[in-house]
């Protein structure tokens, strides 16, 4: 929402004001698109008056110049003039909350007209106040691209009442969405969601909220471990657990304590259960792979068929049952799931895991080569092949000292 322009202006108290002028607008009944260009309108019109005259309550000032402007442009079609003064007489913003505006705004972009993609490119533009070319840049397409893409989902909403917005479930998948698109161009869109995430858990209760915040913030602590000095991937069990974010993390597991004393569990609380444990370890070695287990457990058991429904967590489960009872145990879970999961790059990335705890090496190797040739992600298949020739050297050396003959 926030353009180049008018980054001059105090972009940071912009950020906070913009998605609740622009709430309250669309709340009082203007169609979403007019009342994104009318708020445009008032900020360049702030560009002009603020250096000079600036006002002492800017949400105020922008929501009254973006209403005239919504006015002047329905007074200009003298057919629908009675209809759109009657419109105006509604459409001023509604006292609320920021966190009632921030919420209601997060609702009407992820309207389940949109599709997921559109959800989250509009989420961005309004709610996080985000630039066309910063969300094009983020997820490595043209700007054009990205603004089409923004057009065509402000178009979709056009003309339908946002009574009916998309439900809690769909808000915080797209969160989800935004969180795992990675720190890709001049954005963190992890922060971003991290940050969109807090403002939703003042405005709701709902724990399963909270509960993807704490995830959120559990997996973000590790970021800094997750690269090596020449920008290769770090598996977990690998990183250096000395740069992880330890203020993160405690937050992160307060806020998941406070979800998980409501005792309504979901998935995004169960993750971060068992990120928290992998955090809380002081080493790999030192994980409690029981109590991952038993939360792996939980989630699994959320839907009826998770093999399908959450391949994710069954491949998890699969990982945690092999420390817990033995990789032979876990690689049988892998073959239970072969048939539905095994062209996928992340089946043969755990088997690969399972036959190195195992201490297969040979088969580690083949199995990584394996999940290499089917990722599609740049990084995470080279990543794949350096473990497989990683696993094949180890696999070379402990041959030749098992030959060696004493002179």
């Amino acid at each position: 929402m926030i353009d180049e322009p008018t980054r001059r202006l105090d972009e940071g108290a912009l950020r906070g004001v913009v998605p609740r002028v622009l709430a309250g607008l669309v709340r009082g009944g203007e169609d979403f698109d007019a009342a994104e260009d009318a708020l445009q309108e008032a900020l360049l019109e702030a560009l002009r008056v603020w250096p000079e005259h600036p006002p002492r309550d800017p949400r105020a000032w922008l929501a009254t110049v973006a209403t005239r402007r919504l006015v002047d442009a329905r007074r200009s079609e003298a057919a629908r003039h009675r209809r759109e003064e009657a419109t105006y007489a509604e459409a001023r913003p509604a006292a609320t909350e920021e966190g009632d505006d921030t919420l209601f705004l997060l609702f009407c972009c992820c309207h389940p007209g949109l599709a997921p993609a559109s959800q989250v490119a509009l989420t961005l533009r309004a709610v996080g106040g985000l630039t066309t070319r910063e969300i094009a840049d983020a997820f490595y397409v043209p700007e054009a691209t990205m603004a089409q893409r923004i057009s065509r989902a402000k178009r979709a909403l056009r003309g339908r009442r946002l009574d009916q917005p998309g439900d809690l479930a769909v808000v915080l998948r797209v969160l989800y969405l935004v969180y795992t698109a990675g720190h890709a161009g001049r954005v963190d869109l992890a922060g971003e969601a991290i940050r969109l995430a807090r403002q939703l858990t003042l405005a709701t209760e709902e724990p399963e909220a909270r509960g993807l915040l704490a995830l959120m913030l559990l997996s973000h602590a590790r970021l800094p471990a997750r690269l090596d000095s020449e920008g290769r991937i770090v598996t977990l069990h690998r990183q250096d657990r000395g740069l992880w974010d330890t203020r993160e993390i405690a937050e992160g597991v307060r806020v998941l304590q406070s979800a998980l004393a409501t005792q309504r569990p979901g998935r995004y609380q169960l993750e971060a259960a068992i990120a928290a444990l992998h955090d809380d370890a002081p080493s790999a070695e030192e994980t409690d792979w029981p109590q991952i287990l038993a939360w792996y457990d939980d989630l699994v058991a959320l839907t009826d068929d998770p093999v399908r429904q959450d391949p994710a967590a069954v491949l998890g489960r699969a990982v945690a049952v092999g420390h817990v009872l033995g990789a032979a145990a876990g690689l049988r879970e892998t073959d239970r799931l072969r048939e539905v999961l095994g062209e996928r790059h992340r089946w043969h990335a755990v088997r690969a895991h399972l036959h190195e705890l195992d201490g297969d090496l040979a088969a580690a190797a083949t199995a990584y080569a394996n999940a290499a040739r089917r990722a599609t992600d740049v990084a995470e298949r080279d990543h794949l092949v350096r473990q497989a020739a990683r696993a094949r050297a180890a696999e070379q050396s402990r041959n030749g000292r098992l030959t060696e003959r004493p002179p």
